[in-house]
């Protein structure tokens, strides 16, 4: 194995002290230090190779400089496009992200905090799986750095940053009624999770509060696992009822995919026999025609804020900032 390149041989090479190298490298205000000097040593330890020892930084500054990531589906485009806004943000202050996907299970994300935890993370960044709240009350009594993003449990006071899904909700079924829609479906996963729920309250306040009476059958609820197959029988359901629904709000972007490919296989004209509005954008929905209207997360700000009050909170470790934004009703050809 090829020997690693230490200050010393820098130092040795520029003909300096060891003490002055590291002083370079580190990025400390050079102050007095040659110009001159200071980039013949940065140019010494590009030509030799030079690698920081981030054992022995960590040793000494007590931080790693990685921020854990725990997301609920890494191959969701919400999920994918948020971690992406967060690795960026966490780069322009040197951290490093490192994530993984609970897959909605709590065992699982128990072990990627764990894990996590075991690697030295100077934080973390959560969006919370169902059944997790024990784990979050567990970092807060350890004193960890976290911030909840896109859920968490309002019984707990932690740091989160969220869409304000009880609004976002409502304006969509609002949007729907205007436009003369009268019986509207809702299709939701099964789920004690916060924001769902805020979104199942927004879609039933709007109805009451247009006078529309709510019917059982319009309310539908979908498991984590096979959704596929159970989006094509409840679509089948809604679409079979003696009076048909006439408008439907998907709760999420993968349930609108199954949903879309309901309606092509069975030549369901939109916004003609039936309207569709969904939570969150993805590349997938672009392709289906007409364009469907969509609820627009702030993601770029719910990102680099996340990051931003992580970063304040490895630092001083004492800030609690509880965030909703408004999301934004895209409105396109399917309603």
């Amino acid at each position: 194995m090829k020997k690693k390149v230490s200050l010393k041989d820098i130092a040795q090479k520029v003909g300096v002290s060891i003490a002055l190298v590291s002083y370079v490298l580190n990025n400390k205000k050079e102050g007095r230090i040659n110009k001159d000097v200071a980039l013949k040593i940065k140019d010494t330890a590009k030509q030799l190779n030079y690698k920081t020892n981030q054992i022995a930084k960590s040793l000494k500054t007590n931080k790693t400089y990685t921020i854990g990531l725990v997301v609920s589906d890494i191959s969701n485009p919400f999920s994918s496009s948020l971690a992406r806004i967060i690795e960026d943000e966490a780069n322009k202050n040197n951290y490093t992200v490192i994530f993984g996907s609970s897959d909605e299970d709590a065992n699982k994300s128990l072990k990627l905090i764990d894990t996590f935890l075991n690697k030295q993370v100077d934080g973390l960044i959560i969006a919370a799986a169902e059944n997790t709240a024990s784990q979050i009350q567990y970092l807060q009594e350890e004193g960890i750095p976290f911030v909840l993003i896109d859920r968490y449990f309002p019984e707990l006071k932690t740091s989160f940053i969220a869409l304000d899904n009880y609004k976002a909700a409502y304006e969509a079924v609002e949007h729907l009624i205007k436009k003369s829609y009268k019986r509207i479906a809702l299709i939701n996963y099964k789920s004690t999770l916060f924001n769902l729920n805020e979104r199942r309250k927004g879609y039933v306040a709007a109805l009451k509060e247009h006078n529309i009476e709510i019917k059982r059958s319009w309310v539908k609820e979908i498991c984590f696992n096979n959704s596929k197959a159970s989006v094509e029988k409840t679509m089948s359901e809604l679409l079979s009822l003696k009076e048909p629904v006439d408008a439907i709000l998907f709760s999420a972007n993968t349930l609108a995919v199954d949903g879309l490919k309901y309606i092509n296989k069975h030549n369901i004209k939109i916004p003609e026999q039936l309207a569709v509005i969904s939570f969150d954008e993805s590349d997938a929905l672009d392709l289906f025609h007409p364009q469907l209207t969509y609820i627009k997360q702030p993601l770029q700000q719910m990102g680099e804020t996340a990051t931003k009050l992580l970063l304040e909170n490895i630092e001083k470790n004492n800030k609690i900032m509880q965030v909703k934004m408004d999301g934004e009703l895209v409105v396109r050809n399917s309603t």
